[in-house]
């Protein structure tokens, strides 16, 4: 499918992808900008799911490659969550066709409630952070099954994936927020490019829009990557929290639409 998009209309969408990679790279929650976006320019809301992960994977991986550089990525640990965040993705993509995703809104919004309340407390991060290896083979076993679980969920349905994975390697593995967040983008990589493969099948991506997006994700993960490194868990946990607030909004509303139109 062809849609015709004005330069105007298409740099706004470019200003939308920069801004949401910032995000993204810190807190995760970049697609509360950009799929939004893509459907107020008049993209049909398969065609905006498509084309968002077109361009999304390429900030998710300069965001990582930017953790990468700074040493918070964790490279054994990376070995099990790559595979196995790419497998949940795959996974979750095939059960859409056996639950509608609108079931897990309410779950979903209740979750990130306690996120909220878990990041308000966490006041002391772990003194353990940076290039440290954690212990194996328990970290490798528990960053594979976030990987596995949390992937799927992003296959499935999405919202809130990278503050889920954040919070999850923080609480589980003992990770500062921002090593979590550098822990994070390896599955936001694995879960996109796996969305993007199928999307891509679908013919369900608009290049010509995706691509000039992807170059101002890029842009905008690196820097929120290199600002979340420099700003460290302060920064994380704050960014973090605004996110969780837009999300609670955002399925608030949706899920009070669905019980008001029944």
């Amino acid at each position: 499918m062809d849609l015709d998009v004005g330069a105007l209309k298409l740099g706004l969408l470019c200003l939308a992808a920069l801004s949401a990679g910032f995000v993204d790279a810190i807190a995760g929650g970049g697609g509360l900008i950009t799929l939004p976006a893509l459907l107020t320019a008049g993209f049909p809301a398969h065609l905006a799911l498509g084309t968002n992960k077109g361009q999304s994977v390429f900030g998710s991986g300069a965001a990582l490659a930017r953790f990468a550089r700074a040493g918070l990525v964790d490279k054994r640990l990376a070995r099990v969550a790559f595979p196995f965040g790419l497998l949940g993705a795959f996974g979750g993509a095939a059960l859409v066709l056996l639950v509608r995703p609108e079931v897990l809104k309410p779950l979903v919004l209740v979750l990130l409630i306690a996120v909220a309340v878990f990041l308000a407390f966490r006041r002391t991060p772990p003194k353990r952070d940076g290039v440290e290896p954690s212990p194996r083979p328990r970290a490798q076993a528990i960053g594979a099954l976030i990987a596995l679980v949390i992937g799927t969920y992003d296959g499935f349905f999405g919202p809130g994936t990278g503050t889920f994975l954040i919070v999850a390697f923080s609480s589980l593995l003992g990770h500062g927020l921002a090593r979590a967040s550098a822990d994070a983008k390896v599955v936001n990589f694995a879960s996109n490019l796996a969305s993007v493969a199928l999307f891509a099948l679908k013919g369900v991506v608009l290049w010509k829009v995706a691509l000039p997006m992807a170059a101002a994700q890029f842009t905008g993960a690196w820097l929120g990557a290199h600002v979340a490194v420099k700003g460290g868990d302060k920064l994380v946990r704050v960014v973090v929290l605004g996110v969780v607030a837009a999300l609670v909004v955002k399925l608030g509303h949706d899920v009070w639409g669905t019980w008001t139109a029944t």
